[in-house]
């Protein structure tokens, strides 16, 4: 029987992020964050799964951290182990083994009559890399009436400021926190710019579709609230999001497209929240995952990392469609959701380079605990394209750099 994504429980998450193979059983509710773990053992999962990103980032645990987190690990590998049997679900045993390359092309190389299961390539469809005329329109439109805001969301030249926000998963976080960190120490930056980093780990595109609480009682519109206070701005000053999103076991949702579709449809409706609680935004960029070859759990294979990318197109092509839930102009109605464009595409296949610009992602490039999250070095490649990115986009470089 199939599960929703949004009833995954925060520890089955954190147990998918260690590497192992287990059963997930369909629950209404979330089990007790004290639930004792194995043979009545209790261990903090929200702990083990901040030091397991801070290990992942390459910080330096302090020895009673690096201790817990030893002991996490080998309490999931009991778990990991109890799970397995006659109720292990089918798509987590048939996993492909990690390899360095799928012979998958990206995104951004299918041209002409090339096709990946009867979709046309381009990052816009149709091999095309660019916006099309209609949506370069409303993103330059879009662009322009970006300006600094007061507190209120009120033009102030003077002492506002623009904020760029990240909304995602564990993945999105650890790669935007050190964009944030390279970012926010480049001459190029503008001062008035803001970044914000309201990716979460765990927090996967159903999460923030369909709210649900976490371990701390908070869900991830709540947690990015915290996120935006402690940064010591608001709501009302937030006019740029970049989402990089995926959901979390793919398999569960059936072949392709219909995972992809689920995916697009949940960040069409994370993007009309999104409108709501930030009512100045108006621009989005989206973006997928990073290779997945190497995964050895279900979290995020190939060739769903690779797969999910159609999603993210899926929702920029409803919004050139006229789809009323991504409206973004109030000449046809209540403006729903901000101008949605492609950030940078980050997925190349393994070590095989990409065109362009040569992107490989090696084995070192992945956590050696699962093969999905990225390792420092991964999160280097992706935090430099993002960098990249904002300070040369046409979209972008006019309120991120220094005028």
């Amino acid at each position: 029987m199939r599960c929703s994504c949004f009833a995954f429980n925060w520890i089955i998450v954190l147990m998918l992020m260690f590497g192992g193979a287990v059963a997930l059983a369909q629950t209404s509710a979330p089990p007790s964050p004290d639930q004792p773990a194995v043979n009545g053992e209790k261990i903090d999962w929200d702990r083990a799964r901040d030091l397991l990103q801070r290990s992942n980032r390459g910080e330096k645990l302090a020895l009673d951290d690096q201790a817990f987190l030893d002991r996490a690990k080998e309490v999931h590998q009991k778990m990991s182990g109890q799970a397995k049997g006659p109720g292990t679900r089918p798509d987590q045993a048939h996993l492909l083994p990690p390899r360095d390359s799928t012979g998958m092309i990206p995104l951004t190389q299918l041209k002409g009559d090339q096709k990946y299961k009867d979709q046309t390539g381009g990052l816009y469809g149709d091999g095309r890399n660019d916006p099309p005329p209609p949506l370069q329109k409303a993103a330059a439109a879009a662009a322009s009436a970006i300006v600094p805001l007061d507190a209120a969301g009120q033009p102030d030249p003077e002492h506002g400021v623009v904020v760029l926000m990240s909304m995602g998963m564990s993945n999105t976080t650890m790669e935007f926190a050190l964009f944030k960190r390279n970012a926010d120490v480049d001459p190029q930056k503008s001062p008035k710019l803001v970044i914000v980093d309201g990716a979460q780990g765990g927090m996967e595109g159903a999460r923030w579709a369909n709210p649900v609480a976490g371990p701390k009682g908070k869900d991830a519109w709540a947690v990015a609230d915290d996120r935006i206070h402690d940064t010591s701005v608001t709501p009302q000053q937030i006019q740029v999001l970049f989402i990089k999103q995926a959901l979390g076991n793919p398999a569960q949702y059936g072949d392709f497209p219909a995972h992809a579709d689920a995916l697009r449809d949940r960040v069409i409706t994370a993007l009309g929240m999104a409108k709501k609680r930030y009512p100045n935004l108006k621009l989005a960029f989206l973006s997928s995952r990073i290779y997945g070859g190497y995964a050895s759990t279900p979290l995020n294979p190939e060739p769903y990392a690779y797969e999910g990318a159609f999603g993210m197109r899926g929702v920029i092509q409803a919004q050139l469609k006229g789809d009323p839930k991504l409206n973004f102009d109030p000449a046809q109605g209540e403006v729903k959701a901000p101008v949605v464009l492609w950030g940078p595409y980050l997925w190349a296949d393994g070590v095989k380079a990409r065109e362009g610009d040569n992107l490989v992602y090696t084995r070192q490039d992945l956590s050696s605990a699962d093969g999905t999250h990225p390792s420092p070095s991964g999160q280097k490649k992706v935090a430099d394209l993002l960098l990249q990115f904002f300070k040369t986009n046409p979209y972008a470089k006019g309120w991120f750099t220094q005028p």
